[in-house]
């Protein structure tokens, strides 16, 4: 396949702000299919010539796509999942089955999150709008030779729109179901000599559309603001400095949950199932708004900021090119979510973090066409977080609290080298040596009408060389065999919640296995990539039940010593005619843990006294036993775009199955399903306008994020999801 290298700054600028659908080579045609440029590997290529299993998923396509959250983008990449944990803002990135299930806010990703090559070590950071977005590159398999941090799982890459020379703006307006809108707007150009700016905000609000099965309050507005600026100034012919800011305030509801079955309160009420789609209940006590700084009966929901300032200084030494990002970031997380549902206060909570996070990288890459491409690079990291929650529990007059202080100091080395050894195959070979420090200082859990234990500092650190072999082969000038061998670490850690004790728990270790073909067909009109992979998963981290001999049971993240993975992927893509676009994807994957010995909670509470001391634990072997996740997900889109009576019609349909999932928090199953959505956009040829009307989730469609049983009952209580919303947008550019 033949290699694409953009090494003019002019061109990739150009590039990097035109919207995805414009990002084609000037000798294709209408029936071309089209081919993104990408930066995955930290140089520009088409994404066809990067032998790894890559998801581009450009800037024009969120709005189109109905992508306004991280979230959503698992209804458009093969075997990726991200939920937000119990109908929080908290979420959970899985790709192919690796990734974590929990809400603390405390513990690093198994997916490494960054925004314009920073790494978001806080998932809880990355919950804001996504606004004026040149496009999102989602790499799967473990990462770590090329990025910021360590991951086992994959990488999430949110690249923003860059200044252009020439003069830009853009407005963009969209209403819609339950007084939604949204605002965004940008202008972009030249400020003074040889210095780009642009400029950027966004607002949402509205779109409450649930309700309190008791007062008839509504929930879900979104309340979020955000603002970005961007600077690119050309200090000297061989120095360019590219400065970024962005600060987020997220004020929005939270999510309710429905009960999915008679729930019997510990004051002996019953509260008879939900039935209508939109229930919901909540009632913030006096106690919890007292801790959280709200008013009694104050809604779920968020009152999140955040800040983001980055430096990144590239200079040409004629010999390579050295890249220096400098970044901080600071977070404060304010959230109370009603997990029970009701009105009874069974099951509420309070969040809190104050996270702040320095870190720098260097690189030094060739920038020389030749045989040998390297790169090495050095990632030092110093991240502060203060946090902690408060908890109203069934049958529990007193608040729970479990504050912490945690801190963490990492450094890396790595280098990634290809090596065109003939004019078909190409040799890879990355390596990372990483080393990290964890601490953790907490009284652990306690009741505020009781003396709080004394403080404890829990610390661990990881020691780890990983890395990736692989190879490329180009079959023909159009079809490209990869196979890749590659070790990925995450990083140990702390559970933050329900223990009395947090001592850690170990790294998990991952050796993924994969091959792939991505090859163009027809003339270029059709495109067909396909992957499979094995995962060989040691001390996998997952959310399980410990006994401890004074407290009983208690929640923890445990290390599971074997297991594996193993699926395939499959994504088309096709222009059959000039204006008609046709792209599909099928995903599959089926993991099993190998060794594993967790507590039969049953067995050990029977075997114990009620009330303690907990000194028989009674085990019960899982190895052979499925991993949760659902094992195939399907989507895809058409679209057609055509002139009439003076006007630019576009019509585009996408659409995503997503398989059962087993629910192990609330012991049951998340039923299957389809969700459609539909899109409509005209304005006058040549016009700087355009209109559309969207529809998402179009057949209306029941289906639930994640279900939860903390409540106690027989029955768990489900995050569901919006039903059928409608919106129209007004989008003009200057």
């Amino acid at each position: 396949m033949k290699r694409l290298l953009l090494g003019a700054s002019g061109a990739v600028l150009a590039l990097a702000a035109l919207p995805a659908a414009a990002q084609t080579n000037s000798q294709t045609n209408a029936t071309t299919v089209q081919d993104i440029v990408v930066t995955a590997q930290r140089r520009e290529q088409a994404s066809q010539d990067v032998g790894a299993s890559l998801s581009v998923v450009g800037g024009q396509e969120l709005d189109e796509k109905n992508i306004s959250v991280v979230n959503d983008l698992e209804n458009v990449v093969p075997n990726l999942e991200v939920d937000s944990q119990f109908g929080g803002g908290q979420p959970q990135f899985r790709i192919r089955g690796v990734g974590a299930r929990e809400y603390s806010s405390n513990n690093a990703s198994t997916v490494g999150i960054y925004v314009d090559e920073v790494a978001h070590p806080y998932t809880v950071t990355t919950q804001g709008a996504l606004f004026d977005i040149a496009r999102i590159e989602v790499l799967r398999g473990p990462q770590g030779t090329l990025y910021g941090s360590n991951t086992t799982g994959g990488a999430v890459n949110i690249i923003t729109n860059a200044p252009t020379a020439d003069f830009r703006a853009g407005v963009t307006g969209e209403y819609g179901s339950y007084d939604r809108y949204k605002l965004d707007a940008y202008v972009s150009g030249q400020i003074a000599e040889g210095l780009l700016g642009r400029l950027a905000l966004v607002t949402e609000q509205g779109g409450a559309w649930q309700y309190n099965r008791d007062t008839g309050q509504k929930l879900g507005d979104l309340d979020k603001t955000a603002v970005r600026g961007r600077l690119t100034w050309d200090a000297t012919d061989d120095v360019t400095v590219d400065l970024a800011a962005t600060y987020m305030v997220d004020k929005s509801d939270g999510l309710g949950f429905r009960l999915l079955g008679d729930y019997t309160t510990a004051g002996g009420v019953t509260i008879p199932k939900d039935t209508a789609w939109r229930i919901t209940g909540w009632s913030l006590s006096e106690q919890l708004a007292k801790v959280s700084g709200r008013s009694v009966g104050d809604k779920p929901g968020r009152d999140n900021d955040g800040l983001d300032l980055s430096a990144r200084v590239t200079a040409n030494l004629g010999w390579a090119d050295l890249t220096s990002i400098s970044a901080y970031q600071s977070f404060t997380r304010s959230e109370y979510n009603d997990w029970d549902g009701t009105s009874a206060r069974e099951s509420d909570v309070f969040f809190y973090n104050d996270i702040d996070v320095l870190s720098q990288e260097l690189r030094l890459a060739s920038n020389k066409d030749g045989r040998w491409n390297w790169m090495t690079g050095l990632h030092y990291s110093n991240e502060s977080n203060d946090g902690g929650f408060y908890t109203e529990y069934r049958a529990i007059t007193a608040l729970i609290h479990t504050p912490y202080k945690q801190d963490v100091e990492s450094i890396g080395v790595f280098t990634n080298n290809s090596f065109q050894a003939t004019d078909r195959l190409n040799l890879v070979l990355g390596l990372r040596y990483e080393y990290e420090e964890r601490s953790l200082t907490s009284p652990g859990t306690y009741r505020l009408n009781a003396t709080p234990g004394a403080e404890a500092t829990y610390s661990t650190d990881m020691s780890e060389v990983t890395g990736k072999l692989g190879l490329e082969y180009d079959l023909s000038d159009n079809a490209l065999f990869y196979a890749n061998v590659a070790r990925g670490v995450k990083s140990g850690g702390f559970t933050t919640y329900n223990a009395t004790s947090a001592t850690p728990f170990a790294p998990e270790e991952l050796i993924a296995y994969e091959t792939g073909v991505k090859s163009d067909f027809l003339d270029h009109s059709m495109r067909l990539n396909g992957s499979v992979f094995y995962y060989d998963y040691k001390n996998q981290q997952v959310q399980t039940v410990l006994y401890d001999r004074t407290s009983g049971r208690v929640g923890k993240i445990d290390n599971v010593p074997k297991s594996h993975i193993y699926g395939a992927e499959l994504e088309f893509e096709w222009t059959p005619i000039a204006g008609l676009s046709i792209s599909q994807n099928l995903s599959y994957k089926h993991g099993e843990y190998d060794e594993y010995n967790s507590v039969d909670t049953t067995a050990t509470a029977a075997a114990n006294p009620t009330n303690g001391p907990w000194d028989v634990i009674i085990y019960t072997d899982r190895a052979g036993e499925k991993l949760p996740f659902p094992k195939m997900n399907y989507g895809g889109s058409v679209a057609y775009d055509w002139q009439m009576a003076g006007l630019d019609l576009r019509a585009e349909t996408n659409y995503n199955y997503r398989d059962d999932l087993y629910s192990t928090s609330a012991s049951s199953i998340i039923p299957a399903y389809w969700l459609w959505n539909a899109n409509f956009t005209t304005g006058p040829t040549n016009a700087n306008w355009r209109v559309g009307l969207s529809v998402r989730n179009l057949f209306n469609t029941y289906y639930e994020e994640t279900r939860n049983g903390f409540n106690g009952s027989a029955r768990p209580t489900t995050s569901p999801q919006p039903g059928r919303t409608v919106a129209v947008r007004l989008s003009m550019d200057f």
